[in-house]
């Protein structure tokens, strides 16, 4: 793990029992007591996830609004101070750079939010991209930690962190308040499916705001959790993860993320997308359920009467159904609720149906 990067917890999920792993480069906890329980007690209670190895790009200056108007597909110019949107971000051939969270403090000043794996890249694609506008672009991932505190229970055990009324952070929606004295960026985000705030504070804070949270959160049932039910969790709510549901080869569109995507603007990768609306999209992105006995994984292939029709892109016994369920990209002629398929598991064709994509009811906090 030497080689690895860390967060300014490591020595904290150490304590906790954390199971580390190298993701992405980084050394993160995998589990704690374990997947399923940490994925039921976000369900019924809450969770606390770090989620510091995500990044974060900072871009400010007169130019801010216009320039990442130009680089993402969803319209920010509908975004008030203080509010959140979700966006893919395209290649000019309509492949996906990333999906990212975008943060507006004001006109001249956002906070980016993007994937661990691609912050890198994204950063550099941003640079390759700013052709001229007046403004600073930081990555400031570094010195960010961000916890996810995530379950019904979640805002009960912030709340007695904070002299400020979290009712008033409304979804996707953010605040700077004081967290046990700590400044810290707090917003009505997450990707579990289940209300809750991610918090970001300087590095210095992180272990200390930490301990706060889970001293807090003890009675009420929190548990530290880990990546694998952030996993889990993410995919029951049809969430998308980069490099499964979304990659460069694989559009907005054919992720099923078309509401995201606002053609009445200029953006890179229009005329791709745009060309690929017209012509009908080839492939969709559809769930399904396993009828016959066996987990579907990333990557395996899906056939109908013995012919390959895609791939698995996220596959799950899922915890809350108590399914075996998944996500495949397949042709789109083929992607109608009710058809059955073949998921073909360690080569052997084992049936399935097609579902709906969003396997759990989001219990967000409008």
């Amino acid at each position: 793990m030497d080689n690895l990067k860390k967060t300014s917890l490591y020595e904290t999920h150490i304590k906790y029992g954390g199971k580390i792993i190298d993701f992405a480069g980084w050394a993160l906890p995998v589990q704690y007591e374990g997947i399923l329980k940490e994925h039921e007690t976000v369900r019924t209670k809450a969770g606390l996830f770090d989620v510091s190895h995500m990044g974060e790009i900072k871009i400010t200056g007169p130019d801010a609004e216009k320039f990442i108007q130009y680089l993402v597909t969803n319209d920010i110019s509908k975004l008030a101070s203080n509010q959140v949107i979700y966006t893919p971000m395209c290649y000019q051939n309509g492949g996906t750079v990333d999906d990212l969270l975008v943060y507006k403090f004001s006109h001249d000043d956002f906070l980016l939010v993007v994937n661990a794996s691609n912050t890198d890249k994204d950063y550099n694609w941003i640079l390759d991209n700013k052709n001229g506008y007046n403004m600073k672009i930081e990555n400031i991932s570094d010195n960010i930690t961000e916890l996810a505190l995530q379950g019904p229970k979640a805002q009960e055990i912030l709340q007695s962190l904070t002299d400020y009324n979290l009712d008033n952070i409304k979804f996707f929606c953010f605040e700077k308040i004081h967290v046990k004295g700590v400044k810290c960026l707090v917003s009505r985000t997450g990707y579990t499916g289940e209300d809750g705030f991610e918090i970001y504070a300087k590095n210095e804070y992180g272990p200390f705001i930490w301990e706060q949270i889970m001293e807090k959160g003890k009675e009420l049932g929190l548990t530290p959790a880990g990546l694998g039910a952030r996993d889990t969790l993410r995919f029951e709510a049809g969430l998308p993860l980069y490099g499964n549901e979304l990659s460069k080869d694989i559009s907005p569109l054919e992720a099923g993320l078309s509401f995201f995507v606002k053609f009445d603007k200029n953006f890179i990768g229009k005329n791709a997308l745009q060309n690929q609306k017209q012509d009908g999209i080839k492939r969709k992105l559809i769930g399904f359920e396993m009828i016959d006995n066996g987990i579907p994984r990333h990557g395996y292939e899906v056939a109908i009467n013995g012919d390959i029709i895609g791939f698995v892109t996220t596959g799950y016994f899922s915890p809350t159904l108590n399914k075996n369920i998944g996500l495949a990209l397949i042709g789109s002629r083929f992607a109608k609720v009710g058809n059955e398929i073949e998921i073909l598991i360690r080569k052997k064709p084992l049936k399935a149906v097609l579902t709906g994509k969003n396997f759990y009811k989001k219990n967000y906090k409008k």
